[in-house]
């Protein structure tokens, strides 16, 4: 096959899938990184020629960002309203308050 034809196979191949990426079939996008500038900028030299420090970092990342602690029995409600479906007011709606310091 020639050189054109490779050219041509893989600008096809490309072509294919940018419109996939673009009707919404695929999804490129890099969903491990959140914007924002400083020392992401430069963490792609971290990236290519430090590979360690790289991956110790998205670790630290990664630890830093926490659920919420699970709830231990001795808490209470919680804020979740506990009542039977027949109590009076109840209109099958379940309301969470949370305390503001939380």
């Amino acid at each position: 096959m020639p050189v054109w034809g490779w050219v041509l196979l893989v600008g096809a191949a490309v072509a294919v899938a940018i419109l996939a990426h673009a009707r919404g079939w695929i999804d490129l996008s890099d969903k491990s990184r959140r914007g924002g500038g400083g020392p992401g900028v430069l963490g792609i030299g971290d990236e290519v020629f430090h590979p360690t420090r790289h991956e110790a970092q998205v670790e630290l990342d990664r630890q830093t960002i926490l659920p919420a602690p699970a709830p231990v029995p001795g808490d209470g409600p919680l804020g979740i309203v506990d009542a039977p479906a027949d109590a009076p007011g109840y209109a099958g709606r379940l309301r969470i308050d949370v305390p503001a310091d939380r």
